[in-house]
């Protein structure tokens, strides 16, 4: 069965702020068993428009990563990384070959 990945591309506005948001998802993430593969880090920009952080999540699949972005524990969080940032978030199956 094929994992489930969170993609995010992230401009956070205000990173003091933004620190409550990071408190906030670990419930949710720690529910849904999610883990991280890339949390913000250097990167180098080949082609297109970037964000200024990337975070990358796997789930163990699909499902469940559906189920952690609706969850209400999520949404609360959600609703503290607004007032803190701007992104794009996709659910997307992964791969299996």
């Amino acid at each position: 069965m094929a994992k489930g990945y969170w993609i995010a591309h992230v401009d956070v506005t205000d990173p003091e702020g933004y620190k409550e948001y990071v408190a906030f998802n670990a419930k949710a993430f720690s529910k849904y068993g999610a883990k991280f593969l890339v949390r913000g880090g250097p990167f180098t920009l080949k082609s297109g428009n970037a964000r200024s952080r990337h975070v990358v999540l796997e789930f163990k699949d699909y499902a469940t990563a559906l189920a952690c972005y609706e969850s209400p524990e999520y949404k609360a969080a959600e609703a503290v990384r607004n007032k803190y940032s701007t992104g794009d978030v996709i659910v997307i199956e992964g791969y299996d070959g």
